[in-house]
């Protein structure tokens, strides 16, 4: 995956878990885990773009 494919993913999965909070406090999801799930997601995507830009 390129850097600024990368960088487009990580934008749209912050867009998506922000989404995913105010959908919670306005009616609580029944899975909250998902949550946990996409900041993890968002982690490791960042971490492999840094280890990807170090390396360049």
């Amino acid at each position: 995956m390129a850097l600024k494919d990368l960088r487009e993913r990580i934008a749209t999965e912050k867009q998506n878990l922000n989404t995913m909070r105010m959908n919670h406090v306005i009616s609580p999801l029944e899975d909250t885990s998902k949550i946990k799930k996409a900041k993890t997601d968002i982690a490791r995507m960042m971490t492999i773009l840094a280890e990807k830009e170090q390396q360049n």
